[in-house]
């Protein structure tokens, strides 16, 4: 496609939009430039199946399934049927001393797919609120079971949890947290696994780092196993651009728990829900953790609902004293939404009736070698891959992180291509009903804004 007269090569323009036709003053857009973007803004105005389109008409591949959450595609209309009659049926319902039906089958749905063992659910509206809730489980449960001392929270460098202070405060992406200078006290990082000296362009999990899961041994030993409530990692780092744990690590961390009690917490909010080719990371790793955040997929992304699954342990252990006393002092004015929950069973109904939780395991391998095929190419230092996620990294300009990233990016928006871009390197997610024909056109239209930009 030619540019327009004026342009530079450069991607950093916006081609396809309708200029005077919307004003973009009064909204505040998180996690953007604001004002890099309303310059240029890349809008999309409807979406269906696989792809996006823009308010100028083009069709645009969505690489990212939204944000990671649209894992059955865009234009579900059994979920929006079910929505329309939850909300003429029972528009709200409270559930603090109150219920509705809903919840509870929601919950029992959820049960059934849930990692063995980890089958107590409990709502929330989005991924921060899940992670902030298994972070207060974790401290109320070891102080209802004696162990008011453990109340450290242990979190990875390079980790995203959300937004909320506990979410940040265990989160390790240095620009998420350098503005807030109020964040929890009692909290310390272990190393991340990123290793690109010993495991460039690895294929699914790397070889190599294991042993960095010992990292938690010396926080052990400075701190006190007895001061620690918790661990929370995401199986698969997505925000920083998928980062898969090497072989054996998960494994090891989850030992180290296990000898020095020490809760183990997986942020599942991206991995979940046939992510990887099984319904949770720790189907696919086959470690699992005594809480799980999640929220995305649980509704395909169009109703903000989120969900903590707990052991059995972690529940039972907090079902103490009179029996009309509250066991958790938390929730949510929208915990157990009822359009939410009528949502999230319409959703669970497609990825079963579709096979979608499944799915990505018989096309992982194609995604896999479609990404690595693009080694070779013009500053691309590293390629990452783990079920249906991956990662395409590049070198920085010189004193501009993130402007090689930010042009890439551009291009690929102005030629029918949209992912999610985090510094200098491309998360990539597609649906989880791509067909081996989007990987094609994905690889190919990045390849070649790879190449122009370079």
């Amino acid at each position: 496609m030619p540019l327009l007269a004026g342009q530079q090569r450069s991607a950093a323009v916006t081609l396809h939009q309708i200029p005077n036709t919307i004003k973009t003053d009064s909204f505040w857009m998180p996690f953007t430039a604001n004002r890099q973007f309303k310059k240029a803004p890349r809008l999309f105005s409807s979406a269906e199946g696989m792809h996006y389109t823009t308010v100028d008409g083009r069709k645009v591949i969505d690489g990212s399934a939204g944000l990671w959450c649209v894992n059955a595609g865009h234009g579900r209309k059994q979920i929006a049927a079910a929505v329309e009659r939850q909300l003429m049926t029972l528009d709200f319902a409270p559930t603090f001393q109150m219920g509705h039906p809903l919840a509870f089958d929601f919950a029992e749905r959820l049960a059934e797919i849930a990692p063995k063992g980890l089958d107590r659910i409990f709502f929330t509206n989005s991924g921060s609120e899940s992670v902030d809730t298994a972070l207060k489980i974790a401290l109320a449960y070891h102080r209802a079971n004696g162990q008011a001392s453990r109340t450290r929270l242990i979190g990875r460098e390079r980790g995203y949890h959300g937004v909320g202070f506990g979410g940040t405060s265990v989160g390790g992406m240095v620009a998420n947290r350098r503005a807030f200078a109020t964040l929890l006290p009692g909290v310390d990082h272990i190393r991340h696994t990123h290793d690109l000296s010993r495991n460039a362009f690895a294929k699914d999990q790397p070889e190599h780092g294991a042993e960095l899961a010992d990292d938690l041994e010396r926080l052990v030993a400075l701190h006190g196993a007895e001061t620690i409530a918790a661990v929370i990692v995401e199986p698969v780092p997505g925000s920083t651009a998928v980062l898969p744990p090497p072989k054996g690590y998960l494994q090891r961390l989850r030992e180290i728990c296990d000898k020095h009690g020490i809760l183990l917490i997986f942020d599942e909010v991206i991995t979940g829900f046939g992510r990887l080719g099984t319904p949770f990371a720790a189907n696919f790793f086959g470690v699992t953790p005594d809480l799980m955040t999640t929220a995305k997929g649980i509704t395909n992304g169009t109703i903000p609902c989120g969900a903590v699954f707990a052991s059995r342990k972690i529940h039972d252990g907090m079902m103490v004293g009179p029996e009309n006393q509250m066991e958790l002092f938390h929730g949510y004015t929208y915990s157990a939404h009822p359009t939410a929950c009528a949502a999230g069973i319409a959703t669970l109904d497609i990825y079963k009736d579709e096979g979608l939780l499944t799915r990505g395991a018989s096309i992982a391998e194609y995604w896999r070698d479609a990404l690595h095929s693009l080694k070779g190419l013009p500053n691309v230092v590293d390629i990452r891959n783990c079920g249906l996620m991956g990662a395409v990294e590049l070198s920085s300009r010189d004193g501009a992180v993130g402007a090689r990233g930010y042009d890439v990016m551009v291009d690929c928006f102005n030629r029918g291509l949209y992912f999610r871009m985090s510094g200098d390197s491309f998360a990539l997610s597609p649906p989880l009903i791509v067909e081996k024909s989007h990987i094609d056109d994905i690889v190919s239209i990045l390849g070649d804004a790879i190449k122009r930009v370079a």
